[in-house]
Parts: C-alpha cells; structure tokens; sequence
C-alpha cells in the first residue's frame, strides 16, 4: 500500500510540476511556447542512469566510474534545463515571469524525478509485476 501512495503522490507532484511549465507558456501575458523545449531535458535526465545502471557490475565498491560518470552527464542535463528559460529571458525571447514559472515547474518536475528513484529505485523488495 505504501508503493501506491507513493505513486500518486510522485504524479501529483508531476502534474504540479508541468502547470507550472504550462502557466509559463500560456499565460495572455507571456504567450510564447519556447520554454516547452525543456520537457526534451525532461526525458533526457533518466537516461544516462539507466544505461549505467545496465551496463555496470553491481558491486560494493564505494566508487563506479561508469555510475559516476552518468551522474555527471544527468548533472549536466538538469544544470541545462535550468539554464535554458535564463537565456530565453535574456535574449528577450519569453518574459522573465514565464521563466519564474518555467524554473518553477522544473524544480519540481526534477525532485518529482528523484522521488521515484529513490522510491522505486532499490529493487530489492519492489517489483513492477504487481502492477
């Protein structure tokens, strides 16, 4: 019971997390929908852990070059996401409301993203075939 709580609330917290995103290109005020290029970021993030996490042994070393090194490339893709509205704001491109909103609405997409690893990310006791 306690995975299902979990997940509604890690979809809450994304749902959350994306009408921030909406809101920073929808508004009348704002109305440009540049900042949308940052869901690209979005599905990026996971990715580099996944492959690592395929790829390299499961030992008990304190140090795994292949993990460290996704960590650093994931690290690299949500610095961009949060980079992207700033520059979009100084070149003029959206308001710098819209990328309040946009920086917002990534916070809590990437914590929501962190939340499930940490959550379903141990994979000992958990298994997706009860779903």
């Amino acid at each position: 019971m306690a995975g299902i709580k979990a997940l509604v609330a890690l979809s809450f917290s994304g749902a959350i997390g994306l009408t921030f995103l909406l809101l920073g290109c929808a508004l009348e005020q704002y109305g440009v929908y540049w900042p949308l290029f940052v869901l690209i970021f979005y599905v990026l993030s996971p990715i580099p852990y996944f492959i690592a996490k395929r790829i390299s042994d499961d030992t008990d070393s304190a140090s795994n070059a292949c993990r460290e090194l996704a960590y650093f490339f994931t690290t690299g893709i949500v610095v961009s996401a949060f980079g992207l509205p700033i520059i979009l704001a100084r070149a003029y491109l959206i308001k710098w409301g819209a990328c309040g909103l946009v920086m917002a609405g990534n916070a809590v997409i990437f914590l929501t993203i962190l939340g499930f690893f940490v959550v379903f990310g141990g994979g000992d006791d958990f298994s997706w075939e009860q779903w």
